[in-house]
């Protein structure tokens, strides 16, 4: 039997999709005794209260009141119900009788003041201006912000003649009074409440209410190879919430983690406030719906967002800019981050994850983050983890195939430096690496001796971990946003997207972002030599039995054993755990598995999922090509998407590119492509200065030329054995932990 929310969600995944075009958002229908008898059992906070903070002339003390009414509570208003009488003067009295500064004083002493409990309390629009009062007030309850457009909220106090607000003065117009008071409010709030431009109270009320029954339900996390029976029991289950997923990496039937919930969804208005965000604002905006607030709360997501996504990080102040390539193609640029490819835009915020989750789980113990990398996995990994984890102790073991990978990838993850990092070349290609890994995390055995001789647990951070995931959703969400900003087509209309594709997690990632509402129409999954992702796709049968990893010049798609796909078929066959256990234990017995004609109608029409491949001379041929006819120089991960969305793409509709690593990681390749344009050198440096002088766009990648200027401290080499790969896991657990 099918676990009953995944059914609703993949239900509604093409209905959903369609809302961004102006239907009616999906919302709980709670009656009225059935909301007061929720709340009276599931308590906000020490004293249950309900918070709800937001600029002056937000609705505040409408919503309030509309709260209160539905949910049988008192209501406060901070203002005209408190600070009046605590006062015995209105507020513009107080306010012209003492001035701005001790007006915020004042009442940041009444805020300490305020016993509530149980009531829905309407603060005042200055009250989260003084840090130490409102986290006072936030012990008492959950806080929930009203997020309102400013111009909105300009309009309404424009029309209630609203001309004293703390922070006004001459020279100071309401919008940037508005645009400075966001502060306090972005780091004081347990829920956002994203209103629609001109919503009114009513729906906003209902909107908190779906909120806080969100905010209470936290459902976790379950396996993709999990018993329906186990998910929908009554019995007691203490589902994993998000820090244990990003621990454990793998589930423990061998399974990959899912939310177990709906997948979230913004309208088509909602999208639209996100439109003038900066891609850091989008990327908080977007992972609070992912992410419980009591798992990562939203101040603690913020700050990791910001440093994740700094121009100390990526080169681009836009991150993952969107720029036009040529017809209706734009091209999406993934890899301005510190290691030149996509996997930074998620490796740049994964390791503040695992850190949280280290000091929030209270684990006495160090973690060992196990890697395979195909080629920008591995360095990315390195990066992010140097930067965001040393406190935590973690030690990364990257496993890469030694001859599978290009020199630029290979000097990225060699000149890692630390003691807590070992990087290992494996005499094999990439699937073994990781099947070795699944294998280890697998091993019962092996886990408890690495536990109780070096104190270390294993955990992974590629995409088999759903904290790795998770960001990818952002970045294709945002191109659409991109598109929409500038001018290429209006919000709600359709686009397509081409994806280079071997885990299968990037293109997840778009799906998931259409799941949101994203329009996205068709997605276009482009393979190499090593197909197996695009004949599945075509035709159901995911067969190994008589396949041969290639090793390609796009050695990041280099991959027969797809891991992600495993999320994307629980998502297709309404969370079928049986069915999706079923297919991977044949997969490893058989080297085959078939779905359904049913589950492969859906994939092809109600997903739009198509693919096909491209040989690398036709790769090569479309560098050069687009080379001369753009200006463009492409990678050949991009080359490949290139030359596949050339053959599928329709002409009525824009079609995102997207571009997974900067043409520098591959600059003998490159060269090679573009013949005569270019000299190649065995060198890559030398081959990377003469491409740069070939290519207008896009920009040199500084970042990545600094990185190659360190050396190599990482040589070992191991041959094709699992033992082989343990005893050089267990040597480096041994140096790592010894004193």
């Amino acid at each position: 039997m099918a676990v009953s929310f995944l059914s609703r969600a993949a239900r509604l995944y093409s209905r959903r999709c369609c809302a961004i075009k102006g239907s009616h958002p999906y919302q709980y229908s709670i009656s009225k005794d059935g909301l007061k008898k929720r709340f009276s059992s599931d308590r906000f906070g020490e004293r249950n209260n309900i918070i709800l903070i937001g600029s002056p002339g937000c609705g505040k003390t409408t919503v309030g009141r509309i709260l209160g009414q539905r949910l049988g509570r008192p209501v406060v208003d901070f203002d005209n119900d408190y600070l009046e009488s605590y006062w015995g003067m209105t507020v513009a009295e107080k306010l012209s009788a003492v001035g701005q500064e001790s007006f915020l004083a004042a009442e940041s002493e009444a805020l300490l003041n305020l016993d509530l409990k149980d009531s829905v309390l309407s603060l005042s629009g200055s009250s989260p201006m003084n840090r130490p009062a409102m986290q006072h007030a936030a012990q008492s309850g959950v806080v929930v912000f009203l997020d309102v457009d400013s111009r909105d909220i300009a309009q309404r106090l424009n029309r209630m003649k609203v001309d004293r607000i703390v922070g006004q003065r001459p020279g100071v117009s309401t919008l940037d009074l508005l645009a400075y008071r966001q502060q306090f409010y972005e780091g004081a709030y347990d829920v956002r409440i994203l209103c629609e431009r001109f919503q009114n109270a009513d729906d906003i009320g209902e909107k908190v209410l779906t909120a806080l029954c969100d905010h209470q339900k936290r459902p976790g996390y379950v396996s993709t190879r999990s018993d329906s029976e186990i998910q929908e029991s009554a019995q007691p289950y203490k589902a994993p919430d998000f820090l244990d997923v990003v621990l454990q990496g793998l589930a423990d039937d061998a399974g990959l983690y899912v939310p177990n919930k709906e997948p979230p969804h913004l309208t088509r208005e909602e999208w639209t406030r996100l439109l003038g965000c900066t891609y850091q604002q989008r990327a908080l905006r977007i992972l609070e719906k992912w992410i419980h607030p009591r798992d990562f709360h939203p101040s603690s997501l913020a700050t990791a967002v910001e440093r994740a996504y700094s121009v100390e990080n990526f080169q681009s102040e836009s991150v993952v800019p969107v720029a036009h390539l040529q017809d209706n193609q734009y091209i999406m640029e993934v890899f301005h981050g510190p290691t030149a490819s996509f996997k930074d835009a998620a490796l740049q915020l994964m390791p503040q994850f695992f850190t949280q989750a280290v000091q929030m789980k209270g684990e006495k113990v160090r973690y060992m983050i196990l890697v395979a990398t195909s080629g920008d996995t591995g360095s990315a990994v390195l990066d992010g983890f140097s930067k965001f984890a040393g406190e935590s102790g973690t030690l990364v073991m990257v496993l890469y195939p030694e001859n599978g990978i290009s020199e630029v990838q290979k000097l990225l993850m060699t000149a890692a430096a630390g003691d807590n990092v070992h990087v290992v070349g494996v005499d094999s290609d990439f699937d073994f690496c990781q099947t070795a890994i699944k294998g280890i995390f697998n091993d019962s055995a092996l886990n408890a001796e690495l536990l109780s001789n070096h104190g270390l647990r294993l955990s992974a951070a590629n995409s088999i971990n759903w904290g790795r995931l998770v960001p990818q959703v952002v970045y294709h969400a945002s191109a659409y946003l991109d598109l929409v900003k500038q001018g290429v087509i209006s919000m709600g209309d359709e686009c397509d997207i081409c994806i280079p594709t071997g885990n299968f997690g990037n293109i997840l990632g778009a799906i998931y972002a259409k799941t949101m509402g994203i329009p996205f129409r068709k997605f276009i999954c482009a393979s190499n030599e090593n197909n197996v992702l695009t004949e599945f796709i075509q035709t159901g049968c995911y067969d190994l039995r008589h396949r041969h990893l290639h090793v390609t010049m796009a050695p990041a798609i280099d991959i027969l054993k797809s891991s992600n796909l495993e999320r994307f078929l629980f998502l297709v066959t309404d969370g079928d755990g049986a069915e999706i256990r079923r297919c991977y234990e044949q997969l490893a017995t058989e080297k085959y598995f078939q779905v359904s004609p049913k589950v492969l109608h859906r994939i092809q029409n109600e997903f739009c999922l198509a693919g096909d491949y491209c040989k690398e001379e036709e790769y090569a041929a479309s560098i050069k090509k687009t080379l001369t006819q753009t200006g463009y120089l492409m990678d050949p991960h991009t080359a490949v998407a290139k030359v596949v969305a050339d053959r599928l793409r329709p002409r009525d509709r824009p079609l995102l590119l997207c571009s997974t690593a900067h043409y520098s990681k591959f600059p003998t390749d490159v060269a090679k492509s573009l013949g005569s344009l270019s000299s190649p050198s065995d060198h890559p440096a030398e081959s990377l200065r003469g491409l740069e002088a070939l290519a207008s766009r896009p920009v040199s990648h500084r970042l990545l030329r600094e990185a190659l200027e360190r050396p190599r401290v990482h040589c070992g080499i191991v041959g094709a054995s699992r033992d082989d790969v343990v005893n050089e896991m267990v040597a480096f657990a041994a140096r790592a932990t010894r004193g």
